[in-house]
């Protein structure tokens, strides 16, 4: 079994002599050694833009039967750039139920996931982000029957627990000169550091589990 990720730069992998950031499917194989990681998630893609890029057609050839499709986007369709924008409710909608589309013609399950939260805390207290797009992926999934990891809604739980302070860890916060990778320092709520990649990797992998996605390897030596 192939596990195939779409999505942004929340997901997407990068390189640790260059950056701290992490995403959660670089490190979503610890959690899953059974399976094959194939991660194409690239940073700054929306739906529109994956797809225009011919993101998820590469990816078609390779889907097999009981492979899963993980989809992931929120972030930049709902950004100001209107090479990447999309509208929640219609054109954002319709560009999910593609990769859905593409997914099952192979004989593959999607899996769509709600976007993790922005870390964005005032008069302390975690704050709603991505509006409606997070709405608009829970209906898709419950209207065409899809697997849902709403992960939005447990990053924002993780993130409320651990509060304003303690959720610094799970983002990219370096002050000048603290890492030479990043010499100007770095004040990222949006992006994981290797903390929050493996939290929410850790989710993921155990929603995937509780769904019956994942097989069960047996242990027992039989």
């Amino acid at each position: 079994m192939t596990l195939f990720i779409c999505g942004d730069s929340t997901a997407a992998a990068y390189v640790p002599e260059e950056t701290e950031m992490t995403g959660w499917g670089q490190v979503i194989g610890a959690f899953l050694p059974e399976v094959v990681v194939d991660n194409r998630s690239f940073p700054g893609r929306s739906t529109r833009t994956f797809l225009a890029e011919g993101r998820l057609d590469a990816i078609v050839p390779h889907l097999q039967p009981h492979d899963l499709l993980l989809i992931q986007f929120g972030h930049n369709d709902g950004g100001n750039k209107p090479e990447r924008h999309t509208e929640p409710w219609t054109d954002f909608m319709s560009n999910l139920r593609i990769f859905v589309e593409c997914a099952r013609k192979k004989g593959a399950v999607p899996v769509l996931l709600t976007p993790i939260c922005v870390r964005n805390w005032q008069d302390g207290m975690l704050q709603p982000s991505h509006g409606a797009y997070v709405d608009a992926v829970r209906a898709l999934a419950a209207d065409e029957c899809i697997p849902l990891i709403d992960l939005y809604q447990k990053s924002h739980e993780v993130q409320s627990l651990l509060g304003e302070a303690g959720s610094r860890r799970f983002h990219l916060h370096l002050l000048p000169g603290q890492d030479m990778r990043h010499p100007d320092g770095m004040d990222d709520d949006t992006h994981t550091s290797l903390t929050g990649a493996l939290c929410y990797a850790s989710i993921v992998s155990e929603r995937l589990r509780q769904m019956g996605l994942i097989p069960q390897t047996d242990h027992s030596g039989k």
